[in-house]
């Protein structure tokens, strides 16, 4: 499961969720947003309620979800609560929610050249979000 994903989805709506207020998000695909997060907050309260240091830490993202710290504490204790045996068919349902979550990609090839006082970038972005780089310094005449 990819905790960074599930703490970046559900940071902007726990100030709603925790009934602290209004939430921070962009616009986009917000109601796709706000619907998994409330799904999986659903779910995965309970646990966070029973761990002190989780209920902290997800406190915390309430009150400033841009604070980088707050979010790493948050990521720690939900990848802990979600790594626990016992929590093996929380994570499998939350998995299956963030599946139908993460945006779509398109395939496709983008090539990228930059070149500044003789350094020379080549960037590839393609196939299977693979991002391929050859960065080369041009000798000096």
């Amino acid at each position: 499961m990819d905790i960074t994903w599930l703490v970046n989805l559900l940071a902007p709506y726990l100030p709603v969720l925790l009934g602290l207020g209004k939430q921070a998000v962009g616009k986009g695909s917000e109601k796709l947003g706000e619907k998994a997060a409330e799904q999986i907050w659903n779910q995965l309260s309970p646990q966070v309620e029973a761990k002190a240091a989780a209920k902290e830490a997800v406190e915390d993202v309430a009150k400033n979800p841009d604070d980088t710290d707050a979010l790493a504490s948050l990521r720690i204790q939900l990848k802990k609560i979600l790594e626990h045996p016992e929590n093996k068919i929380l994570a499998e349902e939350i998995v299956k929610i963030l599946e139908d979550t993460k945006p779509t990609t398109k395939e496709g090839s983008n090539h990228t050249t930059v070149n500044a006082n003789d350094n020379s970038v080549i960037g590839s972005v393609g196939h299977s979000n693979t991002v391929t780089q050859n960065i080369g310094i041009k000798p000096s005449p």
